[in-house]
């Protein structure tokens, strides 16, 4: 195959007009010519961080949908479907992502499950990481989020960080908030990258002692405005990485936006670009070509260097995307799953007052942390603690849905439902079901929606109910991308029309069980304080 255009040599720093030549799967030559072509040539960007599991798909779809806008490869951590299946899990996203010609590589997931005061379907041993990581699909250790066990010396903590040094492959941070000399100690111990940054200046405190910061925009948590002024201070120790994004945000957009508006910012193109395209090559040893002689060809056309439109994707010297279509043909997918849950009725989640205030976790939008709010308790004539959508004080319920338990029960500020009720069974990380309403009818119904389908999410109203069935692990779907997304776009609009004023009501939910980020979280076992790192009261008088 030949093709012309503007080469942008992102290594060398360099744009020439040139003709590239490729046989098989690799660059064979990159010539300058005299011939211009109204179009560039460029390296192809990599999401440095993400859970594939969060966009609902299973790898094989996630592909199709990246790749038009340009994206060739992920490095990505399969901690979610890890918390439900274990190593099983994560060779199915390898096994799975084989199907298709696009570049996955993935971590060997650190902690699961993520702590021990929550309910996963799973746990990966300290040998099991050993194990995953002499997979070549496996290029490191995953986000260490037990950054507390990193800095007291627990046991199993170290010996997964042993097999990934004696391994020589990278380890990933997650350290939100982390400063001064725990922050030293940290990135001393081994940990390479962080994503979870909210401030400029706490990344700013990372990146003095070694680490790489991989600025974060999903779904749901968003840092690039707080994050993006490093590219005037250290562009060659910065990446771009998604976390977490739901099927219509891809569709949508990639990498590629966060392209678009960085230069819009007036940041150097080829610092900008090394970040999307060269740093996580290098620091993960990505099989990825650059667009040099002899590399593979791995390599994007856009229309130009300001509106960054992408024309083409060709991975392994195969087109997969042109002019916004996807060439990723479907492939047919295994469903995979553990759930033991019974349907819980309005009686179950009702929850008598013991004291006049209860603590609120106040949601953030575009953030995973939250805040603790004592408010006055909603009390009904009963003297059940109860809704008050006037307030803004929704109940949240999270449903244990690997064993019979007894549901978890919290209240929540900022969703802003004014009826009905929605549910999910992406709770990160263990991935129970969590539920947000106005009544213990209609959140009693949402989450039986998710029991009856084996995982998704479900939204009740009202008049009218609406699920999305996630069959594979209760998390992913095995549709059509495109028709996961359109059936995404539909219930997160009726999540709004319910009242919710987040941008993504759904991501935002998820995230209200992850208990490694402060302050305040509900797990399957009870309210939980992020920063003491302990259970909390719910009410006090």
């Amino acid at each position: 195959m030949k093709i012309s255009g503007h080469i942008v040599d992102v290594r060398n720093r360099r744009i020439f007009d040139g003709e590239i030549r490729t046989e098989g799967n690799k660059i064979v030559s990159i010539q300058e010519t005299n011939q211009v072509a109204d179009q560039y040539i460029l390296p192809g960007f990599v999401d440095a961080h993400v859970h594939v599991e969060s966009s609902m798909l299973v790898p094989s779809e996630f592909a199709r949908l990246a790749v038009v806008h340009g994206t060739v490869a992920t490095v990505s951590d399969p901690h979610e479907i890890g918390n439900v299946l274990g190593v099983k899990g994560v060779e199915y996203m390898i096994e799975n992502g084989r199907k298709v010609n696009f570049k996955f590589y993935f971590g060997a997931p650190s902690c699961v499950p993520a702590t021990t005061f929550e309910t996963a379907g799973a746990e990966i041993s300290a040998a099991e990481v050993d194990y995953l990581l002499q997979k070549p699909e496996v290029k490191y250790l995953a986000e260490m989020m037990n950054w507390p066990g990193v800095l007291y010396g627990d046991e199993t903590v170290r010996q997964k960080i042993e097999s990934a040094q004696k391994a020589g492959k990278p380890i990933d941070g997650h350290a939100p908030g982390l400063r001064g000399e725990q922050a030293e100690k940290y990135v001393k111990a081994g940990m390479s990258t962080d994503h979870e940054c909210f401030t400029a200046d706490e990344a700013r405190d990372k990146l003095k002692h070694g680490m790489k910061i991989a600025i974060r925009e999903g779904s749901a948590a968003k840092n690039f405005d707080a994050l993006v002024e490093l590219f005037g201070e250290a562009p060659d120790m910065l990446m771009f990485c998604s976390d977490d994004k739901h099927p219509d945000n891809l569709v949508e957009g990639h990498i590629d936006q966060l392209v678009k508006r960085t230069l819009a910012k007036g940041f150097n193109l080829f610092d900008v670009l090394t970040a999307a395209c060269i740093t996580p090559v290098d620091h993960y040893s990505l099989d990825v070509g650059t667009l040099q002689t002899g590399d593979l060809a791995d390599f994007i056309v856009v229309n130009n260097l300001q509106e960054f439109n992408v024309l083409a994707t060709y991975i392994n010297g195969k087109a997969v995307a042109e002019r916004g279509k996807t060439l990723i043909p479907r492939v047919d997918n295994e469903i995979i799953n553990r759930f033991d849950c019974e349907p819980v009725s309005a009686k179950q989640i009702a929850v008598k007052a013991t004291g006049r205030e209860v603590q609120v976790i106040e949601a953030m939008d575009g953030q995973l942390i939250t805040n603790s709010l004592w408010l006055p308790c909603p009390i009904n004539a009963e003297g059940m603690a109860v809704s008050d959508p006037r307030k803004d004080i929704l109940k949240m319920v999270v449903v244990n849905r690997y064993h019979k338990a007894r549901p978890a029960i919290a209240f929540i500020k900022n969703f802003q439902l004014k009826e009905g009720a929605i549910a999910s069974c992406v709770g990160h990380d263990s991935h129970n079901i969590i539920a947000v309403g106005t009544n213990d009818e209609d959140l009693a119904r949402a989450i039986n929606l998710i029991i009856e389908s084996q995982g998704g999410v479900s939204a009740v109203g009202s008049d009218n109910e609406m699920v999305l069935p996630l069959p594979v692990a209760g998390i992913m779907s095995a549709e059509d991308g495109y028709v996961v997304a359109q059936k995404y776009t539909a219930i997160d609009a009726m999540a709004k029309k319910l009242g919710s004023r987040l941008n993504s009501p759904f991501m935002t939910l998820s995230f209200m069980a992850l208990l490694v980020i402060p302050k305040l979280k509900l797990s399957d076992k009870g309210l939980f304080d992020g920063e003491s790192f302990s259970f909390t009261n719910l009410f006090r008088n």
